[in-house]
């Protein structure tokens, strides 16, 4: 009899879904009409029973063998809940799979073993991510996964190299299941930080030579991207290394060692993260630090232009006076000799500010 400390089995539901809804989501109106298929390990080897229906269901859990149990698309909670309780799974455990969203974790409980990711993708576009949540359940002689995101081929790998072994699978190989599954989901994470760090590199570089207002909000949307993916993983470095301490009878010696590099990826993958945001954090330093050389260039423009034209508005104040007696306004070459007299002055303030360095551009690259 399952007795869970209080709070162990509580929804933990999220305020809002950490990323957009996949197509499939959003085409179906975000509630996806839920299909059973089964992977049911018999004596002869791991058979795929797809489109099982709740007969076929009680009839293999009834032969005793292991059972993988996967449920696609969460729109018919009456139904999953209704099937699933006729296989004995007990009604406390199916509250935190099938509400959407809910918050990651991982809870190892007497008999049950229970996790909650979400898958995390890009959309269309790449500055976009899309979500989809993904419940383990590990029971005795029985795993079922609960995918919120209707999937042709649900975890297509794995149940290929599945099928193609032979022989008897023990029971306690479900748990190996269980953390391979996990992995999949995290190793997803690795080709997605990579393709933002590759943005980042992009858009670092071009902070540096051309600085534009829509860099940083492509910063912004990377960092903001890399906060909803560090929100998803964070709860799972204090979680498994709890679990672990806990023994968990239903995991094996494999799935534990499985579980602790589950815990080295995870901590891997946080400071990988960490490392990107401080890129976005060098990228809004690296704009201010170009858009300040190119302000400052504009104002030494303007402070050249100052410098040379001074000394001519002075002369032009001066011969603009109207005073009658002023000898100049009577010679027969006086404008010319002003104006040759001021470019002189001008040529001289040239050739005085370049000598000085005042003509060299700061905003190139170097």
């Amino acid at each position: 009899m399952l007795q869970p400390t209080p709070g162990a089995l509580s929804p933990h539901p999220l305020k809002q879904r950490p990323a957009n809804l996949p197509t499939a989501l959003f085409v179906s109106g975000g509630r996806s009409a839920s299909s059973f298929s089964v992977v049911a390990f018999s004596d002869e080897g791991p058979q795929l029973i797809s489109g099982c229906d709740q007969q076929q269901l009680l009839e293999l859990r009834r032969l005793g063998m292991p059972l993988w149990v996967r449920i696609n698309g969460l729109g018919d909670h009456d139904r999953v809940t209704t099937w699933l309780c006729s296989m004995g799974v007990q009604k406390e455990l199916l509250p935190p799979m099938l509400q959407v969203p809910q918050r990651a974790r991982v809870a190892g409980l007497d008999d049950a073993v229970l996790v909650l990711l979400h898958r995390l993708g890009f959309a269309h576009d790449p500055s976009q991510l899309i979500s989809s949540q993904l419940g383990l359940l590990l029971l005795p002689g029985l795993l079922i996964t609960f995918d919120e995101a209707p999937n042709a081929t649900p975890f297509a790998e794995l149940t290929s190299w599945l099928l193609r072994q032979e022989g008897a699978v023990e029971q306690r190989d479900l748990d190996d299941i269980l953390h391979y599954l996990i992995d999949e989901v995290l190793d997803d994470l690795f080709p997605m930080l990579e393709q933002i760090a590759s943005r980042l590199d992009d858009l670092e570089a071009s902070a540096l030579s051309n600085p534009k207002p829509k860099l940083l909000n492509r910063t912004f949307q990377h960092r903001s991207n890399l906060r909803t993916i560090s929100s998803q993983i964070w709860p799972l470095r204090h979680q498994i290394r709890v679990m672990l301490r806990q023994r968990q009878q239903l995991l094996g010696p494999e799935a534990l060692g499985g579980f602790r590099e589950m815990a080295e990826l995870v901590e891997l993958l946080f400071e990988h993260i960490e490392l990107l945001r401080n890129q976005c954090d060098h990228i809004t330093q690296a704009y201010a630090a170009s858009v300040g050389n190119r302000m400052n260039q504009v104002m030494k423009t303007l402070t050249i232009l100052t410098s040379i034209f001074a000394p001519l508005t002075f002369i032009a104040g001066i011969y603009g006076m109207n005073f009658d007696k002023m000898p100049e306004l009577h010679w027969r070459y006086g404008y010319l000799g002003a104006l040759l007299v001021m470019a002189l002055i001008a040529l001289v303030m040239v050739v005085w500010l370049w000598r000085r360095g005042w003509f060299e551009d700061w905003t190139l690259p170097r």
